[in-house]
């Protein structure tokens, strides 16, 4: 077993090549495609994979540590979830952008101050969709804005409170735990302000 350092350049070999591909479904947001790829031992295999044009999450974060969250219903899973503040970026977007909107659209909220966390892939094994993960504070109130067919509720809630429902199973939604957990890490070494029983970490 080899170990992980370089685990990439190591990695290298397993590189899957695209022969040739057809798009198989065109949607109003996704789009179905399917390849003909050739495998590391030169034989070849199928590949069928959803092009997504991305996506960004913002949490917001108040001055008293509590973060902002929606209630949102999704159709696939038949009920609300609990979820961080999302969009898809638009064509040419910068991820930036998208999150800045996308908060005042979900939140009416607006921020001076927007950090960029990191990003992550949600679906690697059907979908080439990249989520960029932000955290936003020094906020300002205003009006939201959905679209004409969202329907949103809005909580508010300690953040500490927010990472127990995760570890609970309370929150599901894959980048509103990946969200709440990167971006408690990044407040815990380098947040503006502490959180609520937050322990400074001391530096090294």
């Amino acid at each position: 077993m080899d170990s992980v350092e370089n685990w990439a350049g190591k990695s290298a070999w397993l590189k899957e090549k695209r022969h040739s591909g057809k798009q198989v479904y065109k949607g109003v947001l996704l789009n179905a495609w399917q390849d003909d790829v050739i495998l590391p031992d030169g034989s070849r295999s199928k590949r069928e994979y959803i092009k997504h044009p991305g996506a960004s999450v913002v949490l917001p974060v108040f001055e008293n540590g509590d973060v902002m969250f929606i209630g949102q219903y999704r159709y696939p899973v038949q009920q609300a979830l609990l979820e961080v503040p999302a969009g898809k970026l638009d064509a040419g977007e910068p991820p930036e952008v998208t999150a800045r909107r996308e908060l005042t659209e979900e939140t009416g909220l607006s921020c001076r101050e927007l950090h960029y966390i990191g990003f992550f892939h949600p679906c690697i094994g059907y979908s080439d969709e990249v989520i960029h993960l932000f955290t936003a504070w020094d906020l300002a109130e205003g009006r939201e804005n959905t679209d004409d067919d969202e329907f949103l509720t809005h909580f508010r809630l300690p953040f500490a409170k927010a990472v127990e429902m995760v570890h609970s199973g309370e929150i599901t939604d894959s980048k509103t735990i990946i969200s709440l957990l990167r971006t408690k890490a990044w407040w815990d070494r380098s947040g503006p302000f502490p959180l609520p029983g937050q322990t400074p970490i001391k530096p090294e």
